[in-house]
């Protein structure tokens, strides 16, 4: 990949990249075929020594351990093309993790937005909050989300409402759903109309935030800190109904998973002063828009949810 690095692009960011339409899919192919010179670029910009590729690493970026020239540890971030430019999504991440300023995330060290390339103090991204236990990690998890969730910064309008991000999905999901979930994307689309009308105060959310987004860390200010966001803003019911489904393969291997799943949902709400209605409301619709999302490429995890999304 890189004279510097000379390291494979890790398979599940190309299977992510390929797996989207044809024109998508081809932007992705291009933009990996360029990812050793901007790799290179950013490493010497920074003056950067490159340690290893995280692997298997996310399904949207390629991350990069280094040093800098001082020799702190960090981690490069190089944003892929998926569902918006690199361009857009590192301006997006470098603001909202500027708002936060580390309280509950991670600390932006340097960036290049138009590259989409981050710079980030280094996590340890082989511990999340997946290697704890359910319940302990769901403690974290809330104890985490909640520092999140600030007011929006002054230039809110550079990030977009959950009304507007939501709008473009439910358009895919009406082209998209396949004949059998037909009567479950109109459920959802109903229950969104429904939460929109009785939205609650806004504040910024991590916009993809579950268990495998919040990482170990070493600061001082906390032990466990958010990463990887995909910032929005709206109601905090909308960022819960992620982690909602955590482990979702563990909880269909239990028996009654559906009663499981009516407690969980009531459980994580209380925990965070949540109004229950409106986090199983939004799990429902996010759970079968994924699921219509995943349909072409993973139709094994698509049905997976979509039957989740029948025991709410």
């Amino acid at each position: 990949m890189s004279s510097v690095l000379p390291l494979e692009i890790p398979r599940r960011l190309s299977r992510t990249l390929a797996a989207q339409p044809d024109a998508a899919a081809a932007t992705g192919a291009a933009w990996l075929e360029g990812l050793g010179g901007l790799l290179e670029r950013s490493l010497a910009r920074w003056e950067l020594v490159p340690e290893r590729v995280v692997s298997p690493g996310g399904r949207s970026s390629l991350v990069v351990l280094v040093h800098r020239a001082d020799g702190e540890p960090a981690a490069l971030k190089l944003l892929a093309p998926l569902d918006a430019t690199p361009a857009e999504r590192g301006a997006r991440e470098r603001a909202a993790l500027a708002h936060w300023d580390g309280l509950g995330a991670v600390h932006v060290l340097e960036a290049e937005p138009e590259d989409g390339v981050l710079l980030l103090e280094r996590l340890r991204g082989e511990m999340s909050l997946r290697s704890l236990p359910e319940a302990k990690a769901v403690l974290e998890a809330a104890s985490t989300v909640r520092r999140l969730w600030v007011g929006p910064p002054a230039e809110a309008a550079a990030f977009e409402t959950v009304t507007a991000h939501t709008s473009r999905e439910a358009a895919r999901m009406r082209a998209c759903a396949p004949p059998q979930a037909q009567d479950l994307v109109e459920e959802a689309l109903e229950t969104r109309e429904e939460l929109l009308r009785g939205a609650e105060a806004p504040v910024l959310l991590h916009g993809d935030f579950r268990q495998g987004a919040v990482l170990a860390s070493d600061s001082a200010r906390a032990r466990w800190l958010a990463a990887g966001p995909d910032p929005l803003v709206g109601e905090p019911a909308f960022d819960l109904a992620r982690l909602a489904r955590d482990r979702l393969h563990d909880l269909m291997a239990t028996s009654g998973a559906a009663a499981s799943t009516r407690r969980r949902v009531n459980r994580l709400a209380d925990s965070l002063d949540i109004d229950r209605e409106r986090l199983r409301g939004w799990t429902l619709y996010r759970a079968v828009e994924s699921g219509v999302r995943q349909w072409a490429g993973n139709r094994a995890d698509a049905e997976l949810l979509l039957e989740f999304a029948t025991w709410l």
